[in-house]
């Protein structure tokens, strides 16, 4: 299946390659970035290269990169995954370091948003490490709601972690993007 080109006033998100791992390699291989993720920051080049071969591989994987308008280089991702039949969503995002503090998660995570939704989802979510104050102020300048916290719900490579899970439906969102339109 052929991921659709989004673009926003900054950015366009196109389909992430495999050819991308070299762009991307300051991202993952980021002990800090990769921190609260739910496995470590690779090491070498190709350790990025395998990585992103399984991502792409996955068919119920659906990843962009997200470039800046007038250069095709990846200085991030954002992808979803349908978690459960009925239209139930989960989303994920990073950016590379030298990116970070100009808002283009948020831009980019808003475009994702509104094609899920146009294309029939019920519900998105994103499951965020309680500590990742980064990755909730994120979900929550888009409208998202807290939905629960789940206890010791990850092994991961700093051990075991709660999840919280933030939760957005159409209705919200629609809301919040007139909420934040008016701002």
């Amino acid at each position: 299946m052929s991921l659709p080109v989004m673009e926003t006033e900054r950015l366009v998100l196109r389909a992430l390659r495999v050819k991308d791992a070299e762009a991307l390699h300051p991202m993952y291989s980021d002990v800090d970035a990769n921190y609260y993720g739910s496995h470590p920051a690779t090491v070498t080049l190709d350790e990025t290269r395998v990585s992103l071969e399984k991502k792409v591989g996955d068919t119920a994987w659906r990843g962009w990169a997200i470039t800046l308008k007038g250069d095709d280089t990846a200085i991030g991702n954002v992808a979803c995954y349908e978690k459960r039949q009925g239209k139930v969503t989960e989303i994920g995002y990073m950016l590379r370091r030298d990116h970070w503090g100009h808002g283009y998660v948020t831009e980019a995570v808003a475009a994702m948003i509104d094609l899920l939704f146009a294309e029939g989802q019920r519900r998105i979510f994103a499951d965020t490490d309680p500590d990742n104050k980064p990755s909730i102020a994120v979900v929550e300048r888009l409208g998202f709601t807290l939905e629960a916290t789940l206890r010791a719900e990850w092994e991961t490579h700093i051990g075991v972690r709660d999840s919280l899970i933030f939760g957005l439906l159409e209705d919200e969102w629609r809301a919040s993007r007139e909420r934040r339109n008016a701002s």
